[in-house]
């Protein structure tokens, strides 16, 4: 799943188009923005000659360059406070912001229920413990960051793991948004720390991760290079997993698995329901290539699944199998399911066959299977048995982003929910019963959303391709072109765009605008496929799915260009340039955050 950009972000950007396209101030019209010099610096690709006219403004210490910035700034600062609405709509923004309620996320069950905690106005999420029942007033807070560091907030939990016996959790912790994070490991009992401290845990290049060992009294890690190990630019790479035992010094940890592994290797450690076994999932950088090594009772690794094999998600049955969702020879996915007696691809079995939509991935409970499935932006959860049979599906709305989040005991099961109307919802669904019921894991807003309307339409893109794009507006909304409108896009990595929910819609909607989500290719809502008709020489793909999203939105009277607006960021910023490059007609306003605008240089 992916979410557009981050809340602050997204507010800040509501917030400037709610005022640029609500009420348009009287100065707009005689706006200029100051003048940027032209000077060609040619560059030649492969025999094909690239002039570029601003290749000085990458100079950002140039004292021309800075000039040149500020005045910028000037004029867009000259532009945003003439707009009369802007002190209000920035008072709602921070009204909106502050009724953000407490919510519980990244759940682990292992005899108690684990989860982080935000809590409006703390900075820093709370690692929190449950009783199994999820039961929000027994709960005890076993680390706030916020009170290391006097309250400032620069603390952050980066992840954690409980043991086993839920007796002990592991915490990596980073300071001033560094992600280099040191291992700790607190009681739960107690909420005291112990003496153990494990350095270099976690970095941005490959993050970190931790599993118990069977007995609870030591943790499997991954581990980046000590001092005098590698050279200095290698050094946040080559993660390998060494094994530290409760008690002992650091320096003894001993070495378990990674030597042989890529620099840009990214390890995430899985263990069996009863801890004897250990899973490797090692991703070979960012591209999507994973490969799976078990480790047995008795230290003996095994490769599963090689990074050409096609298998992207492995979670151990409790029948002795493994079960992982494999696009190999199945674009779509399907779910096989690899004996652990025998843990290679060659003894495998179908276990749920592919469909039509896209099966994100596989959890096994006690004789269940929960498959979430993707199906062009939104999901939802099917259940089927060990041997493939349907057993039925999670009841959820027609647009929601829907996963099952954490196994609990038996078949029970925690679920998350949310849409674009209804607030992110932690549900306990008790299997035996086939019972849904709504937790105290969320708090409610201020506000509701019953107002709003969301459709699904389809746009149809410059090669004949259907694109889907989710509308989200008032039920009294007209359809006579005038409505201010935004249009979301990303189109990369094979990231869907799905279903969320936040307060800034509640703005947006009250100030008469539309939003949209444009499910273009290059993400994975429609799996593979959809991602590689999006990739490298089919770019151009990306960008006219989008431009058809928006021409659709004027065609059928949703908006016009003179009231439209479009917003993306990263590979989103990418599309964002684009759209103004190829339609600048198209819409009045952008909002690009971290672009990547040149693809030839952006790594140079």
């Amino acid at each position: 799943m992916s979410y557009p950009l981050l809340l602050l972000s997204r507010s800040a950007c509501v917030a400037a188009l709610s005022s640029a396209l609500v009420t348009m101030p009287a100065s707009a019209a005689d706006a200029r923005y100051p003048a940027t010099p032209k000077r060609p610096v040619s560059d030649t690709y492969h025999g094909v000659t690239v002039v570029d006219d601003y290749r000085w403004l990458e100079d950002d210490a140039n004292a021309e360059v800075k000039r040149w910035a500020a005045e910028q700034n000037a004029a867009t600062r000259r532009y945003l406070d003439g707009i009369a609405q802007r002190p209000a709509i920035a008072a709602r923004v921070g009204e909106l912001l502050r009724s953000a309620p407490m919510q519980h996320y990244d759940f682990e069950y292992r005899k108690q229920l684990f989860a982080m905690k935000s809590q409006p106005p703390k900075n820093q999420p709370l690692l929190v413990v449950l009783p199994p029942s999820a039961d929000v007033g027994a709960e005890r807070v076993i680390l706030d960051p916020n009170e290391l560091d006097d309250g400032k907030g620069r603390t952050t939990i980066d992840f954690y793991k409980p043991s086993y016996d839920g007796r002990y959790v592991a915490v990596s912790l980073s300071e001033n948004g560094s992600e280099q994070g040191t291992a700790y490991v607190y009681d739960t009992s107690t909420a005291k720390r112990l003496p153990d401290i494990v350095a270099g845990v976690n970095y941005p290049t490959a993050g970190g991760s931790i599993e118990w060992a069977a007995d609870s009294h030591g943790f499997y890690y991954t581990r980046y290079p000590q001092a005098n190990e590698r050279p200095a630019e290698d050094r946040h790479f080559y993660q390998q997993v060494y094994f530290h035992e409760l008690g002992t010094p650091v320096s003894g940890d001993r070495y378990v698995f990674g030597k042989d592994l890529p620099r840009i290797a990214e390890i995430a450690l899985q263990g069996s329901r009863d801890g004897r076994l250990l899973l490797a999932e090692v991703r070979n950088g960012d591209g999507g290539d994973i490969a799976y090594h078990l480790r047995a009772a008795d230290g003996t690794w095994t490769k599963v699944a090689g990074f050409d094999d096609g298998v992207k998600q492995v979670a151990f049955g409790d029948d002795g199998n493994l079960y992982a969702k494999s696009v190999k020879d199945a674009a779509l996915g399907r779910i096989i399911a690899i004996p652990i007696a025998t843990p290679t691809l060659a003894h495998a079995r179908v276990a749920v066959p592919e469909t039509n939509i896209v099966a994100e991935r596989v959890l096994p409970t006690r004789s269940r299977l929960y498959v979430t499935y993707r199906a062009g932006g939104p999901s939802r959860v099917r259940m089927f048995s060990f041997r493939g049979l349907a057993v039925g599906e999670l009841p959820a709305e027609a647009v929601s982003d829907t996963e099952v989040v954490v196994r609990l005991d038996g078949d029970d099961v925690l679920v998350r929910s949310m849409s674009y109307v209804t607030p992110r919802t932690v549900y306990f669904y008790h299997a035996p019963a086939n019972k849904l019921a709504r937790t105290g894991l969320n708090g409610g807003y201020p506000f509701d959303m019953k107002d709003a309307l969301v459709r699904r339409e389809y746009a149809v893109s410059k090669d004949g391709t259907r694109v889907p794009v989710t509308i989200i507006s008032r039920k009294d909304a007209p359809r006579d072109g005038s409505n201010p409108t935004l249009l979301y896009g990303y189109g990369g990595y094979g990231l869907s765009m799905t279903p969320y929910f936040s307060s800034m819609l509640r703005l947006w909607l009250d100030y008469g605008g539309v939003y949209a989500v444009a499910n273009v290719r290059g993400g994975g809502e429609f799996g593979e496929p959809w991602h590689l008709a999006g990739n490298l020489t089919k770019k151009q793909n990306v960008f006219d799915d989008f431009a058809a999203s928006l021409q659709m939105l004027i065609d059928r009277h949703y908006t016009r260009p003179d009231k439209a607006a479009i917003m993306g960021g990263s590979n989103g910023g990418l599309l964002m340039g684009a759209t103004l490059t190829q339609h600048p007609q198209m819409m009045r306003a952008v909002v690009s955050q971290v672009g990547i605008y040149d693809s030839l240089r952006w790594e140079t």
